[in-house]
């Protein structure tokens, strides 16, 4: 081996080295498209209530070589929860309900991400962690899908100069509203006691 090929060899090595011990990127999920939701979904006797909520902010670390130390911290403002009925919304926000005023965040903290199933850039786990609701703090667990998008945030963008990683987040799960103190065993003909939510998030980690 010539002095070329050994250097091309050690550069090689370190590369892989390098990547093997790169630090997590950290995804900013405070959409400037605005495209960031979370929809909810409760099928009671009487009524059937859909909406969302879109005022999204928060950070994941992520590091595709190691997706299973993945944390982070998704917030949405409960404000930004809408749904089509005008007295219907400000009910929720009320008091009685939500109480926006009191309880302005709805926080979501990541503390690992189990049963790791990675295939070509998606990764497939069980997130769990701390939700915040009403004040009320519970610990759920989470089945999520996440994309990991090298160079694409500047295409999601429409900014083809910008360079950086898009990292995209879908998850289902339910809670029930009893257990965050939202009306327990209240008005549960017209309000389900069980909430089914979907989350679809992308991040982005500018370079």
């Amino acid at each position: 081996m010539n002095r070329f090929h050994r250097l091309a060899a050690l550069a090689s090595v370190l590369a892989l080295a390098g990547s093997l011990s790169a630090a997590p990127q950290t995804f900013d999920f405070k959409d400037p498209k605005g495209v960031n939701n979370v929809q909810f979904h409760l099928d009671a006797p009487l009524e059937s209530i859909s909406g969302q909520g879109t005022g999204i902010s928060g950070a994941v670390a992520f590091d595709p070589a190691k997706p299973e130390a993945t944390t982070g911290r998704i917030v949405l403002t409960t404000g930004s929860l809408t749904v089509g009925n005008p007295t219907m919304l400000e009910h929720m926000q009320g008091a009685n309900w939500l109480d926006a005023a009191k309880f302005p965040e709805i926080v979501f903290e990541v503390k690992r991400l189990d049963q790791v199933v990675a295939n070509s850039g998606t990764v497939k786990g069980e997130a769990t962690g701390v939700l915040t609701l009403k004040g009320v703090s519970k610990e759920v667990t989470v089945p999520v899908t996440i994309s990991h998008l090298p160079g694409k945030l500047g295409a999601r963008l429409n900014q083809p100069d910008l360079k950086g990683d898009l990292l995209v987040v879908r998850a289902q799960f339910a809670i029930n509203r009893s257990d965050f103190g939202i009306q327990p065993g209240q008005y549960a003909d017209k309000v389900s006691e069980r909430i089914d939510l979907t989350l679809s998030l992308a991040g982005g980690a500018a370079q």
